[in-house]
Order: structure tokens, then C-alpha cells, then sequence
């Protein structure tokens, strides 16, 4: 028996009675349980006494709209899967559709193969989210329990969905080819290639055949033809860092190809098709490089349409205590090293210290402590000098917190030492705490603020009352 017999139905919302009977054998023959209704009125009445798995729905319907009927879903708090299909897909509808909360966005004609793997792709989500706490503390590889990295991570994963550019903004050291990486892996293109550029490493009078391509003899030592950066990534991502530093000229290009799928090899007489999807990363402020004519508006514009920014680590909380910990554990194994115990003074200042390099700042400096610690203990003198300049002035403390036993963040390590360590536990517990005071006792706003589903807030006040 399939995992599928054991679901709730599905719940096909579309006015094409063919279409829709289409839908609901195609499923049934998949092993799902399926249910129909013809618009979004009918769907509102069966989902207030009947629960299903999820939904697909079309956005053109007699009345309201599936666009409107997903609005209304999300602000009345439910977590339900939801596929979008329209024969009128445009990128503002994907916009629309995404932002509002769908799962996936699919187009008429419809391709039956895509709509079982769609299907799939949310059950299993919804599967996982069940069996596992859904705060996401770990992202590919990328660390953060705040609620700012939360909704990034969550935003990420329903964009990665769409086969539309992606910018990426944020500030030096704050991982943005990692979130970029992350992106390509939840998209429909991991199989295929991610290729990272770095826009200002290359020289200006190269970069047109970098990323192009150019035909034999196209300029001096052009003694054969070479296939460029588009070609490179065929069918995955190309990854545009920096993007800030292209120069104008060549933005031009870009767009070309990004409208059009298409390049032209320098030297070259014909356009070459190209699919690749383009995912953009600056650290400047585009607007204002638009306002001193160094960046095309129309590109900006392209791009910005669906834009992520990584937040400073300075605006993550917490991250940064749960980062120390994970970097130090990381860079152990790899140094093949017990760490076991932290210094206090030098907690101190890996909590403290501003890190305007971000966690490319954090990592490098912990891989210098971990590289320089003796004796399984990561001391003060192991740290770098201007994290050692941002030291408590209260030292002298006697005991020794352990790696399993964290602090509160941002607070100093007193002398004489307290008389033991407050567990993750009973912080987490004090936190939620002060979160519902703060919300008037609002369940469902306390857990948007915490950044986890409501099922886990309920869960977690339940063992506070244990």
C-alpha cells in the first residue's frame, strides 16, 4: 500500500468540467483521492467541514478568482498546499501567486507529468513538516533560527520554484553564493550545472566573451571558437556575483538574453538559443548606481522583480550564538580536534564583537581559534586581536561553560560566575514567554514572530506547562 492511499483527498478547483475531470482521473490513477468544484465559492463551503491534503486551483473561475481564493486561505491562517494553474501565466501572476503564499504555479496546456511531480513535491513537504520540527535552523548548509533568516529561508524555497531571475542583495560576507547555491538545489534545475562568476574579477575587455562565447577569429588570439558562461550552465544556474561591477555596455547584452533565451557569440552572425536561469547577487545599492548611470534601470528592474536580501548578521539575534557553535564544531572535525570548552572572556567577545564582515568575518575567526586551541579548550589568546579588543571588562570568572551548555545572547560573563548556566531549554522557554506577553496573548502572531508553524508554538507551550 502507497503512502499516497493514506492521504486526505485533493481538492481540484476548476469551471472546465473537462479540464477538471482530466485533473481528478489523472490524480486517482496516481492513488490520490480526489474531490472537484467548480469555483472558488464552492471550494470555501467544502473546506469549512471537509479536510483535504491540499489544492490545485485555476485562477480564471466564475466569481472569485483562485487568486483570491489563495489570499483568503493565507489570511485566515491556513497552511494548506496549494498549486496555481492558469492558461494565462505571466510573470506578474507567478509574482502574485508566490507572494501570496502558493506552493507551485503551473501553465495550461497542461503537462500531466509536471502536475504529478508537483503534486508530490507538496506532500512531501507537508510529510516532512510533520515528522520534523518545521523551524528550518539548517538551509543547505546555510544556519539561522531568527525569524529574519526564517522568512528568508521560507521565501528562497517558494522562489526557487519559478524558473524567473533572482537578485540577491545584502552585505559583504553575508552568504549569498551560498543562498544562491541553495536556491539552484530546491529548483527543478539541481541535476544540471551551477556555475559561479564573479562579475569584478573579470577584465572588462573579456567579459563579452566570457559569457557569450566567440566564434574563431573574432579578435587577436581568437584561434578557435570558445563557448562562453551561458553555455556552460546549460539547463541549471548561472550565478551573476557582483553584478553591480558590469559594466553598462554589457548589461545591455544581459538583458538581451535574459528577454530573448538567447546569445550571440562575439564574432558571430546568428543568435544561439541558451536555457539558463539567472541568479543575481550585489552588495551595492543598485538604485543609487542607477542614479550616477552606472546600471541600467531596465535590468535593475528585471531582476528586482523577485529579490531576496540577507540580513547583516548584526539584525539575526540569537543566529549569531547558535553560528559560534556550529562553526566551532565545523571547523573541529575538520582539523580533526576536540574543542569541548570556551573561555568565557572569549565568548564574551565572539558574542559581542560588531563583525562588519558578516559570517565570512565569524567563520574566519573561529577557524583561526579552533586552528590555534590547545588542550580541547578555545581560549582568549586564541582569538583574533581585534576580537580580543572587544573582551569584557568583568573577568575573572572561574567556570568554564561547555559547548553543550549556550549563554544568553549579548549578555556578559559576570565575576563572580553565577552559580551554573540557564539551559537552551529554559531560554527558548523565557523567550516565548515574553513573545505571548508582547502579542496580548495572540497565538498565531506570537508564532509568525518566532518564526516557527503554529503547531510547534502549541507544542512547545504544552511542554512549558508540563
Amino acid at each position: 500500500m502507497t503512502h499516497q492511499e493514506h492521504l486526505l483527498p485533493l481538492l481540484v478547483v476548476e469551471d472546465d468540467a473537462a479540464i477538471r475531470e482530466l485533473l481528478e482521473e489523472e490524480l486517482n490513477d496516481a492513488g490520490y483521492d480526489t474531490l472537484g468544484v467548480p469555483s472558488a465559492e464552492d471550494a470555501l463551503a467544502l473546506l469549512s467541514h471537509t479536510p483535504v491534503a491540499m489544492m490545485i486551483t485555476d485562477v480564471r473561475l466564475p466569481g472569485m478568482t483562485g487568486i483570491q481564493l489563495l489570499q483568503q486561505l493565507r489570511q485566515s491562517g491556513s497552511e494548506l498546499g496549494i498549486i496555481v494553474i492558469t492558461a494565462f501565466g505571466t510573470i506578474d501572476q507567478a509574482v502574485e501567486a508566490l507572494k501570496l503564499g502558493a506552493d507551485d504555479f503551473l501553465t495550461k496546456p497542461l503537462d500531466l507529468d509536471a502536475i504529478r511531480e508537483a503534486v508530490f513535491r507538496v506532500l512531501e513537504r507537508q510529510r516532512l513538516s510533520l515528522s520534523h520540527d518545521t523551524e528550518l535552523s539548517h538551509f543547505h548548509g546555510i544556519v539561522g533560527k531568527s525569524p529574519s533568516m526564517q522568512s528568508l529561508f521560507h521565501d528562497a524555497s517558494r522562489l526557487a520554484k519559478s524558473d524567473a531571475p533572482i537578485l540577491i542583495l545584502g552585505e559583504s560576507g553575508t552568504g549569498k553564493e551560498l543562498l544562491a547555491r541553495a536556491i539552484h538545489q530546491e529548483s527543478k534545475r539541481h541535476d544540471a550545472p551551477f556555475v559561479p562568476v564573479n562579475c569584478a574579477s573579470i577584465p572588462a575587455d573579456l567579459m563579452e566573451s566570457e559569457f557569450f562565447g566567440h566564434v574563431k577569429g573574432a579578435f587577436t588570439g581568437a584561434n578557435e571558437a570558445r563557448r562562453g558562461l551561458f553555455h556552460s550552465a546549460k539547463g541549471g544556474s548561472l550565478f551573476l556575483d557582483e553584478i553591480g561591477e558590469m559594466p553598462v555596455n554589457l548589461q545591455a547584452k544581459l538583458l538581451r538574453a535574459l528577454q530573448e533565451k538567447t546569445v550571440r557569440p562575439v564574432g558571430g552572425e546568428r543568435e544561439e538559443p541558451v536555457d539558463v536561469r539567472i541568479i543575481a547577487a550585489t552588495h551595492r545599492n543598485l538604485e543609487k548606481e542607477i542614479e550616477q548611470e552606472n546600471f541600467r534601470s531596465d535590468l535593475f528592474y528585471r531582476l528586482e522583480t523577485f529579490s531576496l536580501r540577507i540580513p547583516p548578521l548584526r539584525e539575526r539575534g540569537t543566529d549569531i550564538e547558535h553560528l559560534v557553535f556550529a562553526l566551532i564544531d565545523k571547523h573541529a572535525e575538520a582539523q580533526n580536534k576536540q574543542i569541548e570548552q570556551i573561555e568565557p572572556e572569549a565568548l564574551n567577545s565572539l558574542l559581542n564583537y560588531p563583525y562588519p564582515g558578516n559570517v565570512r568575518e565569524l567563520e574566519n575567526a573561529i577557524m583561526r581559534s579552533v586552528t590555534l586551541s590547545e588542550e580541547g579548550v578555545l581560549q582568549h589568546n586564541d582569538l583574533p586581536e581585534r576580537l580580543r579588543e572587544q573582551a569584557s571588562q568583568h573577568n575573572g570568572s572561574e567556570i568554564t561553560p561547555t559547548l553543550s551548555g549556550e549563554v544568553l545572547p549579548g549578555t556578559q560573563v559576570p565575576a563572580p560566575a553565577p552559580a551554573r548556566w540557564p539551559s537552551l531549554e529554559e531560554v527558548e522557554k523565557r523567550y516565548i514567554r515574553k513573545v505571548l506577553e508582547a502579542t496580548g496573548g495572540n497565538k498565531r502572531r506570537t508564532a509568525e514572530v518566532l518564526g516557527i508553524a503554529r503547531r510547534t508554538l502549541y507544542r512547545r507551550l504544552e511542554d512549558n506547562e508540563d
